[in-house]
């Protein structure tokens, strides 16, 4: 009886999360698209723009660049988008009072992994994967498989396959979205 209790109160509270996150998402954000997906704690500025399908398991946006995110894209756990850092070269040291903001792009078909970092001034190119745990300094090309700190590309997906599979609609949905 108590392990039946423990998780159909675990089933509230993580549906109340995603609840409120989700209400938090779609009212700050700049636009979105339904689908939205939010499992985890997640923040965003009224500067990004999120497109369909997109699945957030623990995001933060934080800074005044514009962060554009593709369709049908995926989070792991405590991801943290970065667009506005210290100006260093400013008139103080070790830096001053002024920001300096970049914008941040991902296209559609992206994965992100776990605790996965990208500073401003970054794209991340459709189709693309980070490993978990890895810091997105620069560009990431189309269908590239990259991590590490600074995050570097080692391999690519199949490109005719991922082809194939977008041609033929084959995207990880959620909920009552899914389709089987």
């Amino acid at each position: 009886m108590k392990d039946a209790l423990r998780k159909l109160l675990r089933k509230i509270r993580i549906d109340a999360n995603r609840f409120y996150y989700g209400i938090r998402i779609r009212s700050r954000c700049g636009s979105f698209i339904d689908p939205l997906w939010v499992n985890g704690k997640s923040f965003v500025t009224r500067t990004t723009y999120l497109g369909r399908n997109v699945h957030f398991n623990g995001m933060t946006i934080q800074g005044k660049g514009k962060v554009v995110i593709g369709d049908n894209f995926h989070s792991g756990a405590d991801c943290l988008l970065i667009t506005s850092t210290h100006n260093y070269e400013g008139h103080s040291l070790p830096y001053d009072d002024t920001y300096i903001h970049k914008d941040i792009t991902i296209g559609d078909n992206v994965w992100l992994g776990s605790r996965v970092i990208v500073l401003g001034g970054v794209t991340i190119g459709e189709g693309a994967i980070i490993q978990a745990g890895s810091v997105v300094v620069s560009d990431i090309p189309l269908c590239a498989i990259a991590g590490g700190h600074p995050a570097k590309v080692f391999k690519h997906r199949n490109q005719e396959h991922y082809d194939q599979l977008k041609a033929a609609g084959k995207f990880q949905q959620y909920g009552k979205y899914r389709t089987e």
